[in-house]
């Protein structure tokens, strides 16, 4: 993986564009950019699948586009791995071949918990597909970056952002980066590159958000997620398997946990394992995570190989950032978007697909603000983008936030748990509500309920 990444340090980073590249092949480090060539329309920090949708809508739309990544492709991601048919509508509408190779497809959701197996297929909507996706983020994130390029986004690898570029008004004007070499060190000095607007993707910890003020909200849910590899005869599952019983062994904070373990097949021989847990339990802070880990899975079936000496890769963990926990989502010429804006679903888990939808609302937005021709204007379509994000998820995150809170309380996570799973018609309602999938205009009663309680409850 070293040489990989110094290869890509070394060719990727002289100035990558589809368009046009200048390659230097004698230095690690990467070639400072001519002054013409840190100039963009927009700038875009981070080519995560949110980064990397932006920039590619964005470019499409004819903007000179500045896509700036930290580290060099490819590169490892803590994540399931798994996409909801959400996220599939997102790839379909980039353009991205999902029928190659390295894509495994998955039916629905099957569901163990409570001595009960349930296996829920996605709902058939006009609004999204009736499948997911599985593929790994070492894979995934790289395609969708390099698609950006074809687009004629113009990516800079190993490049880290260090701060805003503010101008007397204290607006974001661009943004100052350093390159690094493949171990994550500083391999040159700081240069500035300017745009009238900037698009934070940079995740869950947003340095750049930050830098400007935007703090994460306490009062908004967080969760932890550790997963690993293992190879296993369960890599070709059809299904997304989900446990619901995740059990705190600590005799003073003893209970069912809120939160669930997945197994998830990758089809290449390998299950991608994991569970996350969410802030909600008083067990957050005093669970040991790799511990929980391996002894959910000592319970397993032994066939199912999902041992330790099956295991193919480091347990690695991650943060989620939830129901909007950092705010403002627009404010002097900066936007969040995914995990920087704190948009995973409360209620699964699931941030891939928010990246994606955000990025896409964010792109049209940026791209229809800078056709206009006055900065009263500009401004005001601007502003847009946080109020469509409310309206689009401020109700169905509210309500997410009300689920996390409630499922904190052991009896709760209990009664849900044993009892739920015996009808199978309210799991089917579950499913469209935890994985927020139905049709926004001509669904069934079931949609048409999801629909109401996310538009009654108040958008916070």
């Amino acid at each position: 993986m070293g040489r990989i990444r110094l290869a890509a340090c070394t060719l990727v980073n002289a100035f990558t564009s589809s368009r046009t590249a200048r390659y230097d092949v004698r230095t690690v480090a990467m070639t400072t950019p001519a002054a013409d060539e840190r100039q963009a329309d927009v700038i875009v920090v981070g080519a995560g699948p949110g980064g990397s949708t932006a920039a590619s809508y964005l470019a499409q739309s004819g903007l000179s586009v500045l896509l700036l990544e930290k580290t060099a492709f490819p590169r490892e991601k803590v994540c399931g791995d798994g996409l909801t048919p959400r996220a599939v509508k997102q790839l379909v509408r980039l353009g991205i071949d999902i029928d190659g190779p390295g894509w495994a497809r998955h039916r629905g959701l099957r569901i163990l918990g409570g001595g009960h197996r349930l296996e829920l297929p996605w709902p058939e909507l006009a609004e999204y597909p009736g499948y997911g996706l599985v593929r790994t983020r070492i894979d995934f994130d790289e395609i969708l970056a390099r698609h950006a390029q074809k687009n004629g986004a113009r990516l800079l690898e190993c490049t880290a952002v260090t701060g805003p570029v503010l101008d007397d008004a204290g607006r974001v004007v661009g943004v100052t980066a350093r390159s690094l070499d493949p171990e994550g060190r500083k391999a040159g000095d700081d240069v500035s590159f300017r745009a009238p607007l900037v698009i934070a993707a940079d995740g869950v910890s947003s340095r750049l958000g930050l830098s400007v003020g935007r703090v994460k909200r306490a009062d908004r849910p967080m969760g932890v997620a550790v997963r690993t590899y293992y190879t296993s005869p369960r890599h070709d599952d059809e299904w997304l398997e989900s446990w619901l019983e995740l059990w705190d062994d600590d005799p003073e904070r003893g209970g069912l946990l809120p939160g669930y373990g997945w197994i998830f097949g990758v089809g290449d021989g390998t299950v991608n394992v994991g569970l996350g847990i969410l802030n909600t339990s008083v067990a957050f802070r005093g669970v040991d995570y790799k511990d929980l880990l391996r002894r959910w899975l000592d319970h397993t079936p032994e066939e199912w190989g999902l041992r330790e000496h099956n295991r193919t890769s480091p347990v690695r963990g991650a943060a989620l950032p939830m129901g909007f926990n950092r705010k403002p989502h627009y404010a002097d010429g900066l936007l969040l978007i995914g995990d920087a804006a704190g948009m995973v679903n409360p209620f699964n888990g699931e941030g891939i697909a928010y990246a994606m939808e955000s990025a896409e609302l964010a792109a049209d937005v940026v791209t229809q603000a800078l056709s206009r021709t006055s900065t009263v204007s500009r401004e005001r379509v601007l502003q847009g983008y946080a109020r469509a994000l409310g309206q689009r998820y401020g109700g169905y995150y509210t309500l997410g936030r009300w689920f996390v809170a409630a499922i904190g309380k052991p009896p709760v996570m209990r009664t849900l748990t044993s009892r739920g799973l015996h009808h199978p018609l309210l799991m089917q309602f579950a499913l469209k509500l935890l994985a927020n999938l139905t049709d926004p205009h001509d669904g069934d009663a079931m949609d048409r309920i999801v629909n109401a309680m996310s538009k009654i409850a108040p958008a916070a």
